[in-house]
This record gives structure tokens, C-alpha cells and sequence, in this order.
């Protein structure tokens, strides 16, 4: 067998960035679950540490198997430094999401990723958005409003911890685009989940100190480990070698892995306004993502 996770190629590919970006999500809420089933046995801080001091020696040794430099200079660049940030944000949030609230609300939540880096897109890197998909873009935020229920009976503040990771994700994906591109995938994603680390001491000082685990834990413990390095490697693949606007949609996957999850793993029911608010942000989405494809064929050919 010769790459299981070949290199990317600097020039755009957007059918390796969308098969990157599925496989990603499908590793990635198997992830989701293992945290979640972890939840009850170690503190959030010491899966999230766990999870980065792992995870950072294993990229270290992929990174030097090939023959790279763990710790080039181009990890000065100021759009890798807010990446790392972005990363110890999304891993604060995601950890306790999940924690704290059901994994298909988390997931409908982290669905509006994709509208955000789009209205990141415009505001950051200039690309052009029309009326119509601006429109798209609020009507999905207002399904996560939909999800939240603010102020209603329902409201879970718990919740609120799925929008920072959200918020947290999208900034990383936009960060990843302006990283330099003489930075390898690996040696981005060897310096990106070392952001893991400080996140599990600042989860720690706040939600308790490290506990002996059981067997079984520890076992679930690799398995999460091992599917977020995958998935990591994976996302980081897909937004360095497609477009923003064709790679990005296919994160909606990860609602379809996570419903079905929740359901069949912790028995989750989600109610009318989950399934409405997931509507919302799915479906303005695709449509924000199918705008931008079509603009993108109208534009003059050089």
C-alpha cells in the first residue's frame, strides 16, 4: 500500500478536497461519540490534553518519517497563529458541548460553520457575495437561533458552548487558507492539534483535576484519539486543496453521521425546532454554496 493520506498538491483540486472533507466528518463524529462516552469518567480537561499530547507525538513522528521539519519558520506567519487560537476556541467549546448537551444538537449547530466561513470569505478574503446569498446566510443563522431557543422554556445555556466551537471551527478553516503554502498538511496539523494541550490545562483548572481512569476508558480514549488525528489530517487536506466554496458544503455530512449517532448510540430524540433549525442552516447552505458555484461559472475565463 503506498500514502494512506498522500500529500496534497498545491494546485486546486476540488474533487480530493470534497472526498477529504466527507472522510474527515465521518472520522470526525466518531470522535464526537468517543468524547461524549468519555464524559462521564475524566474531567473535559484531561480528554482534551490526553487527546493533544497524543496526538502532537504521533504527528511529530509522521511529520519526521517523511522527511519534514516538525517546527518550520513559517509557523511565524500571523494566519497560523490565529489558526492555533481558533483551535484551542473550537476545542474548548466542542469539548464541552458535547459534555454537556446531546451530540445531535452539537451537531446541528456546527452546521452553520460553512455559512460563517462564507460571510468570512467576503468580509476577510474579498470573495464576492451577493444579496441573495447574504439572505441565506442570516436565514441559517437564524436556525441556530432556532436550535438555541433563547429566552423560550427550552433553552439549554449549555448550548452555547456548540457556538463557540462553531464559531471557533470556522475561523480555523478560514485561517488555513491564508497559512503559507510551504507549509506542509502535517506539519500544519502537527502544530494545530499541539493547540490541544494548553486548551485540556485551561479545561482542567476549570472542571477538574485528572482521575484513574478505567481500562475501558483508556481503550475509548485511543480510539478518539486515533479518529481525530485521522479527521484532522483530513480537514486540514480538504481546505488546502479545494476551493472554500466546493469544499466547505460537504461539512453538512457531519449532521447526517451525528443524527444518526445520537440516535442509535445515547438514543437522542431531537425535537421539532431541532430538526427545523438543522433545515434551515442545511438548506441555505447548499443554496449559499450552489450561488457561489454559479457566480464562479458566469465569471470571464482568462
Amino acid at each position: 500500500m503506498a500514502q494512506a493520506f498522500p500529500q496534497p498538491a498545491q494546485n486546486t483540486d476540488n474533487l480530493s478536497g470534497i472526498l477529504w472533507m466527507l472522510f474527515s466528518m465521518a472520522t470526525f463524529a466518531a470522535g464526537d461519540v468517543g468524547i461524549k462516552l468519555l464524559a462521564g469518567v475524566m474531567p473535559p480537561g484531561q480528554i482534551m490534553g490526553s487527546l493533544g499530547l497524543l496526538g502532537t507525538a504521533l504527528f511529530a513522528a509522521w511529520t519526521k518519517a517523511r522527511g519534514l521539519t516538525v517546527l518550520p519558520p513559517a509557523l511565524l506567519h500571523p494566519a497560523v497563529a490565529m489558526r492555533y487560537i481558533s483551535e484551542i476556541v473550537a476545542g474548548c467549546g466542542m469539548v464541552l458541548a458535547l459534555t454537556l448537551t446531546p451530540l445531535s444538537l452539537v451537531t446541528a449547530i456546527l452546521q452553520a460553520a460553512p455559512l460563517v466561513v462564507a460571510m468570512g470569505a467576503a468580509l476577510v478574503f474579498g470573495e464576492r457575495v451577493g444579496w441573495r446569498r447574504w439572505s441565506a446566510i442570516l436565514i441559517g443563522l437564524a436556525g441556530v437561533l432556532i436550535i438555541l431557543r433563547p429566552g423560550l422554556a427550552g433553552f439549554d445555556p449549555n448550548a452555547i458552548w456548540a457556538v463557540i466551537a462553531m464559531l471557533g471551527l470556522a475561523s480555523r478553516d478560514l485561517a488555513t487558507r491564508a497559512c503559507p503554502k510551504s507549509l506542509s498538511s502535517l506539519q500544519l496539523s502537527t502544530f494545530g492539534i499541539s493547540a490541544l494541550i494548553p486548551t485540556g490545562a485551561i479545561l482542567l483548572v476549570f472542571t477538574g483535576a485528572p482521575v484513574a481512569a478505567p481500562l475501558q476508558a483508556w481503550a475509548i480514549l485511543l480510539g478518539t484519539i486515533l479518529a481525530t488525528l485521522v479527521g484532522y489530517y483530513a480537514i486540514t487536506a480538504a481546505m488546502r486543496v479545494g476551493e472554500v466554496a466546493a469544499v466547505t458544503p460537504f461539512r453538512y455530512s457531519r449532521l447526517i453521521f451525528g443524527l444518526i449517532l445520537g440516535i442509535a448510540i445515547f438514543a437522542e430524540r431531537p425535537d421539532a425546532a431541532t430538526y427545523l433549525g438543522a433545515a434551515l442552516i442545511l438548506g441555505t447552505g447548499l443554496y449559499s454554496a450552489w450561488r457561489e458555484h454559479r457566480a464562479r461559472a458566469t465569471l470571464p475565463r482568462c
